[in-house]
């Protein structure tokens, strides 16, 4: 039994390299997502390019105007000295954001009155806009807590701090952020191991539908089924060589992950390549699932593509799924890519066990066998 499923599996791999189609599946998907997902996508917000408007031009609003100089956040790119130049700034995008002080800002500081500094962001983009908009709101914040201080400290060591008893004094609150699992808020750290569930469930997809299918379209799958070959055997011998080639894909990006773009994973090695193994058993069962329904190899590829870009979409890889609408959030229960996005992130950034991320290990083990079984069953009868 074994050495036919072995021979079989040496066909597999010497069709597949030998295919321009299937040596381009191997290999481009990995290096073209590594490449978009590692350097070219990038939702991180540096330099913002911004705007100074000063309508106070005291000393109060040029040490305002300091702290966004200083933040590797802002780069002041113009000073804008009337409504229609913040316009014209705006409308051809040379600035995303617009630091408005306006008059009295200085006045209202020593009097004790609050002081208004406008912010116009550009939001074309909303998830930028949300970004530089919570950094603007920073230090605008940090510069009232240094306004507080000095006033405190002056009330206290001033002229009329020997006189009479101490003033009141308003607490001061500090708050102080500290971020777990992605310190430097990087991007690609929460997107590149992202790419391994994307990875393994394309090229696995594909490559099982479209190696079945190449049997029927060149008209081999009589001949395998005429020689001693069971249909149990053949399933195998199409399957293991694209389960191997997932674990490979696998290994390959945690391997690039790590050494070129330094993201280290704090989890089990050994946890991460068992949970691949399940929800390979969802993809090959699903590509087998599409070779019974599909005729041709370009039939194959275009119902693999209709399967898996919905299921990347609500997978929750570049969509947190809790800002999804209800009915969809409940669909994507039935995704098995949810579940293995899960677990890989957890296991890359979080460094979490077996113990935290067993309910999504039994649902990604339950999905796979019904998914691989019922996809065999119908495989099967169609071999009858």
């Amino acid at each position: 039994m074994w050495d036919r499923i072995r021979e079989i599996i040496k066909k597999e791999f010497y069709q597949t390299l030998r295919d321009p189609r299937g040596r381009a599946l191997l290999f481009g998907p990995p290096i073209l997502q590594l490449l978009i997902f590692g350097y070219a996508v990038n939702l991180d917000v540096e330099k913002a390019h911004s705007a100074w408007v000063d309508m106070d031009r005291t000393p109060e609003s040029r040490k305002l105007l300091s702290l966004f100089q200083g933040s590797r956040y802002f780069e002041i790119q113009a000073l804008a000295a009337s409504d229609r130049d913040i316009r014209k700034l705006m409308d051809q995008g040379k600035v995303q954001i617009v630091i408005r002080v306006l008059p009295g800002f200085s006045r209202a500081i020593r009097r004790g009155d609050t002081a208004a500094v406008q912010i116009l962001i550009d939001g074309t983009n909303s998830n930028t806009a949300s970004i530089i908009a919570a950094y603007a709101s920073s230090i605008i914040a940090d510069y009232a807590a240094r306004v507080l201080q000095e006033q405190k400290n002056y009330r206290l060591a001033g002229p009329t701090a020997a006189k009479g008893p101490l003033p009141e004094i308003v607490p001061v609150l500090a708050a102080r952020s500290r971020v777990w699992f992605n310190p430097e808020l990087k991007s690609r750290v929460y997107f590149v191991p992202g790419v391994i569930v994307n990875i393994i469930a394309l090229v696995t997809i594909m490559l099982t539908a479209m190696s079945i299918v190449r049997e029927k379209e060149i008209g081999t799958m009589e001949q395998l089924m005429v020689t001693p070959i069971r249909p149990l055997e053949l399933i195998l011998g199409k399957l293991l060589p694209f389960a191997l080639v997932g674990i490979f894909e696998v290994g390959l990006v945690v391997g690039a992950a790590v050494i070129i773009f330094r993201i280290p994973i704090r989890g089990s090695i050994l946890l991460l390549f068992l949970c691949t193994v399940l929800f390979l058993f969802s993809t090959l069962g699903l590509g087998l699932f599409l070779s019974t329904i599909s005729q041709t190899q370009q039939q194959a590829m275009m119902a693999s593509f209709f399967f898996f870009l919905p299921a990347m979409l609500l997978s929750g890889f570049a969509f947190p799924i809790r800002n999804m609408p209800q009915p969809v959030q409940y669909l994507t229960y039935l995704n098995p890519l949810r579940y293995f996005m899960q677990i890989v992130r957890s296991l890359f950034l979080k460094g979490s066990g077996f113990e935290a991320l067993r309910g999504e290990i039994a649902a990604l083990a339950f999905f796979g066998l019904a998914i691989l079984g019922l996809s065999v069953v119908r495989f099967h009868k169609k071999l009858d």
